[in-house]
């Protein structure tokens, strides 16, 4: 069986992590920004006012005396307002995207290893297909077919992610089929379902909870790509990625467009990935630091 830490030593490892809990900081306050958008966000982030466009940051508007703390875009829309309301779209395609695609690959990988044979054949040629077939090309096809909308991005995400999955549940099964546990379970009579599920899926837990939190942060990233070609979420929807496609053209003369929402995609994903490291870290035998 694997190796589970009780819960003090769990925490204490943990909060010996800093990176790891520079990670879970970082990603507080983006779901504060996301749940707290209305409250927190200064101006209404498609508000419109062409006398303050282009104003650069810390600007104080004499009208209303109000302080444009990332300044103004285009369109004279607040840029700060913007970055708080595209948290939510960032945080509604990826944590979707990341539960539909874990659990169709968790289902397929598990059937896969577990009965082999031309079932495990099928997935995996399926999976190899998948892979080979270049991501951006895929979702140029299902977003031209369904159109752009946030749930089609998710279906875009879940359907493009699951193989990670499914190879790495399949190659943790097969490395547990012969192990002493499941031998003994079946020697006792248990059923498939039985085995796969109460043996094997809690050895599966650790790396797909790391897995995961790895594909989030990929998923930001490909959700402001997404957007930045146009195939994402459509304006006047304020997305990190539509915001980056709305600076380029401004980059020169205002750089804070642009700027600004690169810089908080940079920092979620980067938050994401160290809480992955500190994941992978606590519940990795070999990467356990002893005490």
């Amino acid at each position: 069986m694997a190796k589970i830490l009780s819960p003090p030593r769990f925490w204490r490892r943990f909060l010996r992590h800093l990176l790891t809990l520079l990670g879970v900081s970082i990603i507080l306050v983006v779901v504060v920004m996301a749940l707290q958008a209305e409250k927190l966000a200064p101006r209404p982030p498609v508000a419109i006012d062409i006398m303050a466009r282009l104003k650069p940051p810390g600007f104080v508007d004499p009208r209303s005396g109000q302080t444009m703390w990332l300044g103004t875009d285009h369109l004279g829309r607040d840029v700060l307002s913007r970055i708080i309301y595209g948290s939510r779209i960032s945080l509604s395609v990826s944590l979707p995207a990341v539960i539909l695609s874990a659990a169709l690959g968790l289902t397929l990988g598990l059937l896969a290893g577990f009965y082999r044979g031309l079932l495990d054949i099928l997935v995996m040629r399926l999976v190899d297909l998948q892979l080979a077939f270049p991501f951006i090309l895929l979702a140029l096809s299902i977003v031209a077919l369904l159109g752009p909308s946030l749930r089609n991005i998710v279906i875009v995400f879940a359907v493009t992610a699951w193989p990670v999955y499914a190879r790495t549940v399949r190659g943790v099964v097969l490395s547990l089929q012969e192990r002493e546990f499941v031998l003994a379970a079946r020697a006792l009579g248990a059923r498939d379902y039985r085995i796969m599920f109460y043996h094997l899926f809690p050895n599966l837990l650790s790396p797909l909870l790391v897995l995961a939190s790895f594909e989030v942060a990929r998923m930001i990233l490909l959700e402001s790509a997404l957007g930045f070609l146009g195939l994402g979420v459509q304006p006047p929807i304020p997305t990190w990625g539509n915001m980056l496609a709305d600076g380029r053209d401004y980059i020169r003369d205002a750089w804070w467009i642009a700027a600004f929402p690169g810089l908080a995609i940079m920092i979620t994903a980067a938050g994401v990935n160290f809480l992955g490291d500190g994941l992978r870290d606590l519940f990795d035998p070999t990467l356990q630091h002893t005490e």
